[in-house]
């Protein structure tokens, strides 16, 4: 196993592995663990995982620090995060989690054969974590609009090869839409591979606390918004 990189500064690296899965988190302590012990496999197959912390103060870090081969910090925002872990990452194949994501296995050999199939990026089906029967619809309706607009969410586990990422110009530095601004700038040159099986856990805490019906209204009056021309900065204080 590969030794973890101290906040900050850099530790020796695998040359090349294929794959660098770069998560960002902020006070993330009661899920973080989960996501990475399922990664644990990957990294014994000389892929990468870099976790960029925005400033944690709880035990986050002390969680991820054994389980990662890079710890970087960070000014907090999911951009300016994501975007730190692209530029240290080694893999020439990026993949964005968030840090509640639940990763089964077989993902990333799809997500690898999609692209050896000539695809330049791509993202998973997603399935809720609840058990709600709304939620099948929920996801159900996600997973179809990704595939009518060729736009992804960050928890549909973004993934793009290295050069496609960094010539579209990384994720723009918004604090919201930052997933469906690298989407629209990604599918100017190519349409994503939509990976149906196996899907992409990611919870469902906000449906589930917030009601379904008004986070989904709320979900598609902020793109509405956005595609309309609002600023990030005033939807980001109406998402939260």
């Amino acid at each position: 196993m590969k030794a973890p990189e101290v906040l900050g500064h850099h530790a020796p690296a695998e040359p090349n592995p294929q794959l660098s899965i770069v998560i960002c988190t902020l006070n993330e302590a009661a899920d973080i663990g989960v996501l990475l012990d399922q990664l644990q496999d990957l990294r014994k197959s000389r892929h990468e995982v870099v976790l960029v912390d925005g400033g944690s103060v709880d035990h986050t870090t002390r969680i991820a620090r054994p389980l990662v081969d890079r710890l970087l910090n960070s000014p907090p925002g999911r951009a300016t995060q994501l975007n730190m872990g692209a530029r240290h990452a080694s893999g020439d194949v990026l993949w964005f989690l968030h840090a509640d994501s639940r990763v089964e296995q077989g993902s990333a050999q799809a997500l690898l054969d999609s692209l050896a199939a000539g695809a330049d990026w791509g993202r998973f089906d997603v399935r809720l974590s609840g058990q709600r029967w709304p939620l099948r619809m929920v996801e159900t309706l996600i997973n179809l609009r990704s595939r009518l607009t060729a736009i992804a969410t960050g928890d549909q586990g973004i993934f793009v090869a290295r050069e496609t990422f960094e010539a579209a110009g990384g994720f723009e530095d918004i604090p919201l839409m930052e997933d469906v601004a690298l989407s629209k700038s990604l599918r100017r040159s190519s349409a994503p591979a939509c990976i149906g099986q196996p899907r992409l856990q990611t919870s469902s805490r906000r449906w589930e606390q917030h009601g379904i019906l008004a986070t989904i209204l709320l979900m598609w009056r902020l793109r509405l918004a956005y595609a309309l021309g609002a600023s990030p900065h005033q939807l980001a204080k109406r998402y939260r």
